[in-house]
């Protein structure tokens, strides 16, 4: 049985993260460029952590620019079994209030800009996404969430939009009333699929910033209060984070639900058609299906 490395990635407002002990910014390098920043390795109570700010220290990717197949794959290849995706995001329900914490299991994706899949030509392949997260790792950040005394939701739809601009109003009551969707945010997609295809288990914790604009107080934002809530959820966050490891545990047991197999049904070019240019570059997220490129 093989031992748990977590994942984090932190989204706006969560660049840097001190609780690590032992810990350490190394650079790596993938085929699909580098990724948004240097990773931060470290432990917490034996647990290996590795910590990758998502637009990278100082905000300098948009949604659109981050590097996502760049940051799933450097994650990969340093070993990581789980990704805590830990983003800040608009609410669409009045329920879902600033500061509260939304553990979400679906997702609605509305990017167009993006390179969605490490698959294309000379090696193709097309995963399930019915379920986008691991229940089992969503029960996990749950239980974390409630821990540490955070207004928690077990369940919600992500509407992940391409940005950078912010939701029209007319958008925002489609997305609400029709979609039924619960939080909006810029980052989750294509990471959530990105993580599937590289057979890692993969949720999200989305961190209500302030309503969407579909709400009566949306234009009388107080700048200084929202940036007080930010400041608010990063620091839970890190609190949260360190709930982890008593809660995954030392031994991580084969996913119940199959994250971590996934390309055992879903890769459709057999291993003598595919590309020597497709295998090398996939070399990092097939290694447990296709050991090599020369196989």
């Amino acid at each position: 049985m093989n031992r748990p490395i977590v994942g984090v990635i932190g989204g706006s407002g969560l660049y840097e993260i001190d609780i690590l002990e032992n810990q350490k910014w190394v650079g790596i390098d993938t085929p699909w460029g580098p990724p948004s920043d240097d990773i931060l390795t470290g432990e917490i109570n034996g647990i290996e952590f590795k910590f990758l700010p998502r637009h990278g220290r100082g905000h300098v990717h948009s949604p659109t620019s981050v590097p996502y197949r760049s940051n799933i794959d450097a994650l990969k290849q340093l070993g990581v079994t789980d990704i805590i995706s830990i983003s800040a995001c608009g609410s669409f329900r009045e329920e879902m209030e600033p500061g509260d914490f939304v553990i979400v299991d679906q997702f609605i994706d509305r990017t167009v800009n993006r390179e969605k899949s490490f698959f294309g030509p000379g090696c193709v392949a097309h995963v399930s996404m019915a379920y986008p997260v691991c229940q089992r790792l969503a029960s996990i950040c749950q239980k974390a969430s409630e821990s540490i005394g955070v207004k928690t939701h077990p369940k919600g739809t992500y509407l992940a939009m391409e940005g950078p601009q912010f939701s029209t109003l007319s958008e925002s009551r489609l997305y609400r009333d029709v979609w039924n969707c619960d939080v909006i945010g810029m980052t989750n997609m294509p990471e959530a699929k990105l993580a599937r295809e590289a057979e890692i288990c993969y949720a999200t914790i989305a961190m209500v910033t302030d309503y969407d604009c579909w709400h009566p107080s949306h234009g009388e934002i107080d700048i200084e209060k929202l940036l007080g809530v930010l400041k608010r959820n990063t620091q839970m966050a890190s609190e949260l984070i360190l709930k982890i490891p008593e809660l995954v545990g030392v031994e991580r047991p084969p996913c119940p639900f199959g994250c971590d197999r996934v390309l055992d049904y879903s890769i459709l070019t057999p291993p003598e058609m595919r590309s020597r240019e497709a295998t090398d570059r996939l070399a990092n997220i097939i290694s447990r299906v296709q050991p090599s490129s020369s196989n």
